[in-house]
């Protein structure tokens, strides 16, 4: 594979995940749509890495600050989710409309 076709591919999985962020109705849809984004940049990184960078550690070492910021986005925005639901009963975004209780 070529760098034009890893790019191709990480754009494709970004507008993926810009979609299923801005479009849906359902906060875990949202998180999916995020994490599909945070794995578009990985590939970039990892593409650049592959073909353009002589160390090859450079790119693996910013994937795994994007693995590990993934997985305390994840931790968070999981307990926000179950907050919200045990106090409104919906996880539907377009319902929760203040920030105050």
């Amino acid at each position: 594979m070529t760098l034009e076709m890893y790019l191709l591919l990480s754009a494709v999985l970004f507008c993926l995940g810009l979609f299923g962020a801005l479009a849906q109705r359902n906060l875990i849809a949202v998180l999916i749509g995020v994490e599909l984004m945070m794995n578009a940049a990985s590939l970039n990184f990892m593409a650049f890495n592959r073909f353009s960078v002589t160390d090859p550690s450079t790119g693996q070492v910013f994937v795994l600050i994007i693995i590990g910021l993934a997985a305390a986005e994840v931790a968070i925005f999981l307990s926000i989710i179950l907050n919200l639901y045990r106090q409104r009963r919906t996880i539907d975004p377009e319902s929760i409309t203040e920030l105050r209780y």
